[in-house]
């Protein structure tokens, strides 16, 4: 018996204006049970340094989700007729308590987890890469990474606490739960406090590409690189929006000029296929800032072609 796949409601069923806001206008359900895939939202910014407005990022992001289609033009991946797919709504976090959210988010992604679902995240700022890092290595052991940010998000403390937006690669180091040989950012850049900013994960063992390594080149020679790097092993993506030139993602919390573009990003996804992500998250838009709702935009269509290169989706050759 063929196995028959959730859809995205079509614009010519239901106007893209209408209907409620789940990612790309899929089905919701409770639960990641029967799944392959799921979008799930943690809306939180409890952990950022600088503009707030994250918690409204999972909403937001899906709003402007409705405009995509299902069929990748470009790779010829069909996600929807490859993997069972739906939007599992939102973490219910404590908008009061950070350290508490760590184990709540966690939990649930233990839970997604357990159903060998593949979960892509809505962020959210990025203090949730910590939490999810961990559930992945519960499940998989230590993963590599594919982080792509401005930042290198490996400070030992921000104002004294040792878990926000800008630490949670180093925690997730000192708890063992990344394969630092299989770990690489790009995209970082800007003004530091010292040399340290980036050159501590190196001497963890990650590859750091710094943006000016990528300024007027492809992406694609890179993450031929990459795969190789990667192997085989379980890896983790984690996409920080304002890895993009504020150019074209002005709606985020700690922007950076001299950044990737769209192309770029497009080619990094793009070249994660044939990589055994296990996981991947798009975090740190920031809605009050963005006011052309382009930067939701752009991380709903990095959202649809992270699903676009899961094991298992096919490509109409």
């Amino acid at each position: 018996m063929d196995r028959k796949f959730n859809q995205p409601l079509g614009g010519n069923e239901m106007p893209r204006f209408g209907a409620p806001a789940t990612f790309m206008r899929l089905p919701a359900q409770p639960t990641a049970a029967g799944l392959d895939a799921c979008f799930v939202g943690v809306p939180m910014d409890i952990g950022t340094s600088n503009r707030p407005g994250t918690r409204f990022g999972p909403r937001q992001i899906r709003a402007e989700s409705s405009f995509i289609r299902p069929y990748n033009m470009a790779s010829r991946a069909a996600p929807f007729d490859s993997l069972q797919v739906a939007d599992i709504g939102d973490v219910a976090i404590d908008t009061f308590n950070l350290p508490k959210c760590m184990d709540i988010i966690t939990d649930a992604y233990d839970a997604i987890l357990a159903e060998d679902c593949i979960p892509l995240t809505l962020g959210g700022d990025h203090t949730i890469a910590y939490p999810i890092l961990r559930a992945m290595a519960k499940k998989h052991g230590p993963v590599g990474l594919i982080h792509v940010d401005a930042h290198a998000d490996i400070n030992e403390h921000m104002f004294g606490e040792p878990i926000a937006h800008g630490t949670p690669f180093r925690r997730a180091v000192e708890a063992g739960v990344l394969d630092t040989k299989r770990c690489i950012q790009i995209g970082l850049r800007g003004s530091g406090y010292a040399a340290d900013d980036f050159d501590w994960p190196r001497q963890q063992g990650f590859r750091v590409v710094q943006a000016e390594e990528c300024w007027w080149k492809s992406m694609t020679p890179l993450m031929e690189e990459v795969r190789a790097q990667m192997g085989d092993g379980p890896v983790y993506l984690s996409y920080d929006i304002d890895s993009l030139d504020p150019g074209f993602a002005p709606g985020t919390g700690t922007p950076e000029i001299g950044g990737l573009t769209t192309v770029q990003a497009l080619e990094i996804i793009r070249g994660c296929w044939g990589i055994n992500l296990v996981g991947a998250d798009l975090v740190e838009v920031s809605p009050p800032y963005d006011t052309s709702g382009n930067t939701a935009l752009t991380a709903a269509y990095l959202l649809f072609e992270m699903l676009c290169v899961l094991p298992g989706v096919e490509r109409r050759i």
